[in-house]
């Protein structure tokens, strides 16, 4: 960890190099009225919108939709299926995938019909749960058990011991960005109204937790939470079944949940503040968590380590090092196809001009390896995972 102190508000980083972008946006958060305590930044940040993506603070009394980013409640999930790996062919692997993508829509895609309300989080009535979330209700019924783009992820992964696991990274698709965009406006009128030009600048309005807006921002943004892990676990179960439909039976272990797009109200050194964490997971003290790398290369089961410095979190993954048109007007499709030797996965996608997009490819992610090293006093790792076969969103 390196400490920056030219700023109101200390800054805490937990890498060595960060871009220029994402520095000026660490240094305007620190520069806040209400930023308890530091800001920690994680060893995967980059630029992100208003805040890094791998950013973490703690706010005293407000809360701020931009912090928390579009995909409220994205994160990950893991299961240890107990398969051994080595009775598993490459073929059965293909079989899979293809099941998969028979069951799980990609992308934009939907499912054709509304999914059963059980599969919901729970409530007593559609209308209990706010304004956004009524509106976006029947459509979310269509999107829960759906992955969703970029950089969202199905893999199945081998641990160092020789068993199968599954791993998705997904969240609360256009539901989430519905939540932050309603309330994001909701804070630039406050920010006007109040004469705060320089939060709606930077992208980092606000919402005081004592008011209507802030309360009813809280409420939503926790549905987008349960949604986001809603989806993964019915994704998980429908996955489950296609490698029973392959392999047979098994007993699997119980689902890994984390998330790492909210945020929490949290007692850290005696306040009870607003943690924020956009891009980064929560890492207390014997917490089990999950650290993707990117898709060609190791993932983590971790355990957080309760460090109070980084109030409790560590990264999310491993980080972008370049942008998605970046990485496709630099990566080669041989340098991309290099880097994926011996993992089952489909075609490289396309942009929207049709060219080749290698925005996922593992050359566009900083050295998993490294971030895990960055952080060794935030997390240890319990399992190392590879990558066997992917499904890309």
């Amino acid at each position: 960890m390196k400490e920056i102190n030219t700023e109101k508000t200390q800054v805490k980083l937990w890498l060595e190099d960060i871009e220029d972008g994402a520095m000026e946006q660490i240094k305007n958060i620190a520069n806040l009225p209400f930023i308890y305590k530091w800001v920690a930044v994680m060893p995967d940040s980059h630029q992100g919108y208003g805040m890094p993506i791998g950013g973490v603070v703690a706010l005293t009394d407000v809360i701020s939709p931009n912090m928390v980013g579009v995909d409220i409640g994205c994160g990950m999930c893991a299961v240890n299926t107990h398969i051994k790996t080595e009775s598993i062919t490459q073929e059965q692997l293909k079989e899979i995938l293809g099941g998969i993508r028979k069951v799980v829509p990609v992308g934009f895609a939907h499912h054709q019909k509304k999914q059963d309300e059980s599969l919901m989080p729970f409530s007593n009535s559609k209308g209990a749960n706010g304004v956004v979330v009524s509106q976006e209700y029947d459509n979310a019924l269509t999107q829960i058990g759906t992955l969703g783009g970029g950089n969202h992820f199905i893999e199945l992964q081998k641990s160092s011991d020789g068993e199968l696991w599954i791993m998705i990274h997904s969240g609360s698709r256009n539901l989430g960005k519905q939540v932050c965009d309603y309330y994001n406006a909701k804070a630039i009128e406050l920010a006007k109204k109040w004469y705060i030009p320089n939060v709606i600048e930077q992208d980092l309005a606000y919402l005081p937790t004592d008011t209507k807006e802030g309360q009813d921002y809280i409420q939503e943004m926790q549905y987008c939470v349960d949604f986001a892990f809603a989806n993964r676990k019915l994704m998980i179960e429908k996955v489950m079944g296609v490698i029973t439909d392959v392999l047979g039976d098994y007993k699997a272990d119980e689902i890994i949940n984390i998330a790492h797009n909210y945020a929490r109200l949290e007692n850290h050194m005696g306040r009870n503040v607003w943690v924020h964490r956009k891009g980064a997971t929560s890492a207390r003290l014997g917490e089990v968590g999950i650290i993707p790398g990117s898709m060609g290369t190791k993932s983590y089961i971790t355990e957080g380590l309760g460090n109070v410095q980084s109030f409790m979190s560590c990264s999310h993954g491993a980080g972008r090092k370049m942008g998605r048109m970046e990485a496709s007007r630099s990566i080669t499709l041989e340098e991309a196809d290099k880097s994926m030797e011996g993992v089952v996965y489909g075609r490289w996608g396309k942009d929207r001009k049709g060219n080749l997009d290698f925005g996922e490819a593992p050359q566009a992610y900083k050295d998993i390896d490294v971030v895990m090293e960055n952080q060794k006093d935030l997390t240890k790792i319990l399992v190392e995972l590879k990558p066997l076969a992917v499904v890309k969103g």
